[in-house]
């Protein structure tokens, strides 16, 4: 969010501590969410609500701010939302928790969607993507030389790699032309060799007029 923006979303909470703090304000959504199954003094639940409220957040300040959405500048709010996996890991997926929270939250991206689509006038396109996790964590690939030889023991038969059908054409042509430029050598070096200065080459034969005429 620059420009304009950085102005009217300097106060957005955005540290686990200022949405801690953020939640348990009188105007937080924990006044008119029904929470159900999930706990006020769980950290997880904490997490999972304090995105719901950051939402809450972003559309509020901008229904305050509508001349940033009637300006003739696109914009483009980039939000991840992670709570749901932390509840899902928590509690597991088949638990009332996570069927709740993920209730919860349908609820509230419908709600934003249709504030932001209110504030720009219809102009406005809301996606969701829901990205799996990696657990494994991002490493670059070495090769070792024991791993070299594990990987040739792999094939006990020794058994050649398959080629596609282009093979023989390449092989072919690469072939023919190794034998044709040897075959060029060959002839061009025995010419050179058996060559006459004096009548064969113009260079020699130029050279001994001018003498000559001299």
């Amino acid at each position: 969010m620059v420009g304009k923006a950085n102005v009217v979303f300097e106060d957005l909470s955005v540290t686990l501590r200022q949405l801690r703090n953020r939640l348990f304000q009188d105007s937080s959504i924990l006044s008119s969410l029904p929470l159900n199954s999930l706990s006020r003094n769980n950290e997880v639940d904490l997490l999972f609500l304090s995105e719901l409220q950051v939402l809450h957040d972003i559309a509020s300040l901008l229904s305050r701010h509508k001349h940033l959405a009637k300006d003739h500048s696109p914009d483009l709010y980039s939000l991840e939302l992670s709570g749901l996996e932390e509840v899902g890991k928590r509690y597991g997926e088949d638990s009332q928790q996570f069927k709740d929270a993920s209730q919860i939250l349908v609820d509230s991206l419908q709600k934003f969607s249709d504030e932001m689509f209110n504030l720009y006038g219809g102009n406005a396109v809301v996606e969701v993507v829901a990205v799996k996790e990696f657990n494994s964590p991002l490493s670059r690939k070495t090769r070792s030389i024991l791993q070299a030889s594990q990987s040739k023991t792999e094939n006990p038969y020794n058994l050649a790699y398959p080629y596609n059908y282009d093979y023989s054409v390449i092989f072919n042509i690469v072939l023919w032309m190794m034998i044709g430029l040897a075959l060029a050598v060959i002839v061009i070096s025995y010419n050179l060799w058996n060559m006459d200065p004096g009548y064969d080459s113009i260079i020699y034969r130029m050279t001994n007029q001018k003498i000559r005429m001299d």
